[in-house]
């Protein structure tokens, strides 16, 4: 393993990708602390040091602030962080499954490019709502954050001359930041390593990881928490992972059989292959969804019924971990599991396209037969994914609530953040080990399979760094990694 992230080093187009990778991710940690004008960021780093990390406001905004890898309690510049790129992707995912003409236009040359433009137009309008919703809350936090009014009288207001020259620039700087991370996030697509936009939200996550650390250590440190618990926790974190990438990779192989064709004096097809449905095919979606439809009444109550000691409990009871917080998020992520799998796998559609290229299932008629097998093998598969996501999505509240474990730390053992953390770090290493294999070097899981093979009778040629520039090299990661782990648990004491 070591030695295949050293050999990363030695191939020049790898090289280049991934220094080009890790200067973009600086770019989007120095936007993490820089406070939008006029706000005093002490004062919600202060509220989320001693009330939401500690599982006081629930998971909502330890949630947001964890997606933003801190930005949130900085009134950072990328507060809202890529979520409304997320949100204007998946409405339009949904969109084209929906709506004819935009399922038609997908399909066509160049209509990949035109939806990802009308994605790019809505993210700008989600920017600009959530952007004024923000603004609003800063100028008025105690509306929406119980708790934050005696920092407030102890460090002063949250927002100096709040008005809608603040509100202007406030949503002009956010939706700024929003879409510069969007364009960061595709230059890593284009021009580096990984999947940009989930590089964008994982960076974010690994960031709150030493404030995690630093809020175990302090528990151990006062005792709070035994030592052998803390070594039973991180066993259990290595189980959880472990599961969570066997469920990820787990899918079904459907063998398909290709017809032979003769076409004038060459034959196609006679060939076999299968067709991969995955166990968990809906992904981080479900838990998402369940998520963001959890926080709108509690939102609503709290605004329409301030002062109602009746709406207190009922976000109380919705909001915090409760036994109808849990059945109720329980039940919304299974549905919703379902209901992604319905929206978009079409067994209809691809039995169909398998029937044009005459392919088909052994044992399996053609045409309708097939999309109701497939419907039906889906709709199986389904329910283990459905089934293990409910567990992931509920695991992080449950040790926190059980072990009296601090959120900080509680959301690394299941729930977005870890389904999040195991997709893109597989679905990067998969890309790492693609350009190890083509230049006969070892991968990160396979050893000396590939070595010495030659690929299409050409052997591959690269200027390799020597191990005075590897040396120096790796230092300057390492001191950034470190300064960057020293300064967070020192801004964390």
């Amino acid at each position: 393993m070591v030695n295949a992230f050293l050999n990363c080093f030695k191939i020049p187009e790898l090289r280049h990708r991934l220094i080009f990778t890790l200067a973009l991710l600086v770019i989007v940690r120095l936007g993490a602390a820089i406070p939008c004008p006029g706000i005093n960021p002490a004062v919600l780093t202060e509220f989320f040091r001693n009330i939401v990390d500690q599982g006081g406001q629930g998971d909502l905004l330890g949630m947001v602030n964890i997606f933003s890898g801190g930005a949130l309690e900085n009134c950072a510049i990328f507060s809202l962080t890529i979520m409304p790129y997320i949100s204007a992707s998946i409405i339009m995912q949904l969109a084209a499954s929906v709506v004819p003409s935009l399922a038609k236009i997908a399909r066509e040359e160049g209509g990949r490019q035109k939806i990802s433009q009308y994605t790019r137009f809505g993210t700008l309008l989600l920017c600009i709502v959530q952007g004024y919703m923000l603004a609003t809350a800063f100028e008025n936090p105690g509306q929406l954050l119980s708790g934050i009014e005696p920092i407030i009288q102890k460090m002063g207001p949250l927002v100096a001359d709040p008005g809608w020259f603040f509100r202007f620039t406030t949503v002009v700087t956010l939706t700024a930041g929003t879409m510069l991370l969007m364009w960061l996030g595709e230059q890593i697509t284009d021009k580096g390593i990984g999947n940009g936009i989930s590089m964008v939200i994982t960076v974010g996550i690994i960031a709150r990881l030493p404030a995690a650390l630093a809020n175990l250590w302090g528990k151990v440190s006062t005792s709070a928490m035994s030592p052998l618990l803390v070594v039973l926790l991180l066993g259990f974190l290595f189980a959880v992972i472990a599961g969570t990438v066997m469920i990820t990779q787990a899918m079904r192989k459907v063998p398909v059989q290709y017809a032979r064709q003769v076409r004038g004096n060459k034959v196609y097809g006679g060939q076999s292959s299968f067709l991969p449905l995955k166990v968990n095919y809906s992904g981080v979606m479900p838990i998402i969804f369940a998520s963001s439809i959890l926080m709108f009444p509690s939102f609503f109550i709290r605004t329409l019924f301030p002062n109602s000691e009746m709406a207190a409990r009922i976000i109380a009871e919705i909001s915090n971990q409760t036994l109808t917080h849990y059945t109720l998020y329980a039940l919304m992520v299974f549905g919703f599991s379902y209901f992604w799998v319905a929206m978009m796998f079409n067994p209809t559609q691809i039995a169909d396209d398998m029937k044009k290229h005459s392919g088909f299932i052994p044992g399996v008629r053609p045409g309708a037969p097939t999309a109701e097998f497939l419907d039906f093998s889906m709709t199986r598969l389904t329910f283990s994914g459905a089934l293990f996501l409910t567990i992931l999505a509920v695991l992080p509240g449950i040790v926190s609530g059980a072990l009296k474990v601090p959120m900080t730390v509680s959301t690394f053992f299941g729930g977005t953040s870890l389904l999040i953390l195991v997709g893109v770090m597989l679905d990067t290493m998969r890309q790492m080990e693609t350009y190890l294999l083509q230049r006969h070097y070892d991968g990160f899981l396979k050893k000396g399979k590939l070595r010495g093979r030659s690929f299409g009778g050409q052997a591959a040629t690269g200027e390799a760094l020597s191990e005075k520039k590897m040396f120096w090299l790796l230092f300057v990661v390492a001191v950034i990694l470190i300064g960057g782990i020293v300064a967070s648990l020192i801004l964390h004491r």
